[in-house]
């Protein structure tokens, strides 16, 4: 790939960053190896990064999900959030207590969705972009 040339479509980089500067939440779905990890690194390269495919972090989420929220400086992406379901009312009570737009970059893989919890726990705090790897 032609190193001058973007990974990915401005539009869509532009959505994630208009989406982190007014919503709490910003959810960045797509399906297995699509780009979501390079896309959230590319646009936040800043911010604390941590991956449930790392061992160490999935188990903190996994043994204490409350503990590792509370560990996160004011703005962090969580990588493959569908990891951890759990996670997800941890993020909501964090954002009830402070609303600022831009806390949580999640990614996660389209299954996310049929997670009840994301729907009934994130409702009004998320805001979610989908990557589409076919069409953009």
């Amino acid at each position: 790939m032609d190193a001058a040339r973007p990974l990915f479509p401005r539009s869509l980089a532009s959505a994630i960053r208009e989406a982190l500067a007014d919503t709490p939440v910003v959810c960045l779905l797509g399906p297995r190896q699509s780009g979501k990890t390079t896309l959230a690194r590319q646009l936040a390269p800043r911010r604390t990064f941590v991956s449930l495919d790392e061992p160490s972090y999935y188990r903190t989420a996994t043994e204490d999900p409350a503990g590792l929220v509370a560990s996160l400086p004011e703005a962090a992406t969580v990588d493959e959030v569908q990891r951890v379901p759990a996670l997800l009312p941890v993020i909501k009570h964090a954002v009830d207590r402070d609303r600022r737009p831009g806390r949580f970059l999640l990614t996660g893989s389209a299954n996310l969705l049929l997670t009840p919890a994301v729907t009934e726990s994130l409702a009004g705090r998320m805001e979610i972009v989908q990557l589409h790897p076919l069409t953009e």
